[in-house]
């Protein structure tokens, strides 16, 4: 719902920043972060907003990001792809492609050296997979038997390129974890009780001192690589491939489920979605009335 209020308003030209939609890959996010305590660390790539929300950041903060002005939670200056909010340690989110993961690891280190009991979690994209410091980061946590998880979100393609024009047939990222001495596990991630259960499991074992995980899940975005629109039009990916993959919807499958369940009705549902949407339109709001930053922070908090 924040993502498509996000899509509603874009084109009004305030936004000024890209926008990375994960529309369609809600799972992965909810389902991990479910499982994570608000003082572990969580690491984001350019797709971050759902991991961020799920984390338990600052809405209004982020929106105000998004809309570049100094109320947000990077002072305006960063954007959609620069998100922070320590005070739940989401400690931000970089749109360099794999520069979360050796950062990630760092974080971790840090961790294990003041003996803290905390967890750290990196999500990227699998194209990350294919950087030289993914091998990297991958011996050094599994040498210090390090307590992060790798989060790998498989949604077939880096932009408009699918895996077959990027890796070999027979690459296999869990095979290449498990060379490392590391545990590997994948699942749909589009289901949101499996992606909970295998994060559950490799986050305990991480804060027992069991060492690294690496998960992938694979899932799928529905807007276009960047921007709020729906992109099938350009011929990189099939109508029948993208129907396959709607039908597949993380909330829609996960809420019939709960209804069959008898956990939920829609009496609950519409609640829900009136509360969310309550938060945000104050978050738009919030976001609309804040000032920009002023002229002379162009120069503060750069370094070199």
């Amino acid at each position: 719902m924040v993502e498509e209020k996000i899509c509603e308003l874009y084109p009004e030209q305030e936004m000024r920043c890209p926008v990375h939609i994960c529309i369609g890959q809600e799972g992965v996010a909810a389902g991990v972060c479910a499982n994570l305590k608000k003082d572990d660390y969580v690491l984001s790539n350019h797709r971050s907003h759902g991991h961020f929300l799920a984390k338990g950041g600052d809405l209004k903060a982020m929106m105000a990001e998004i809309y570049g002005k100094a109320s947000g939670c990077s002072k305006g200056k960063g954007g959609s792809m620069h998100l922070v909010d320590l005070s739940v340690n989401f400690l931000g989110s970089t749109p360099i492609v794999a520069g979360v993961i050796p950062v990630a690891v760092g974080v971790a280190f840090g961790a294990a050296m003041k003996k803290e009991k905390k967890v750290t979690a990196a999500f990227f994209g699998d194209a990350a997979t294919e950087e030289g410091v993914f091998s990297e980061s991958l011996n050094f946590a599994s040498l210090k038997k390090l307590p992060v998880v790798f989060v790998c979100e498989n949604n077939l393609y880096s932009v408009y390129s699918p895996l077959l024009v990027r890796q070999p047939k027979k690459r296999d990222n869990l095979k290449i974890a498990n060379g490392y001495g590391m545990r590997a596990e994948k699942c749909d991630g589009n289901n949101v009780a499996a992606v909970y259960q295998k994060a559950e499991r490799a986050i305990k074992l991480a804060r027992q001192g069991q060492g690294p995980s690496f998960l992938q899940f694979d899932t799928y975005r529905y807007r276009e690589h960047c921007g709020h629109n729906f992109d099938n039009d350009l011929g990189y990916r099939s109508e029948n491939e993208f129907r396959h993959w709607y039908k597949r919807c993380p909330l829609d499958n996960f809420e019939k489920k709960l209804f069959r369940q008898k956990i939920l009705n829609t009496e609950q549902t519409e609640c829900i979605k009136k509360t969310i949407e309550k938060e945000i339109n104050e978050a738009v709001n919030f976001a609309k009335d804040s000032p920009f930053p002023a002229r002379k922070e162009i120069f503060s908090d750069l370094y070199a």
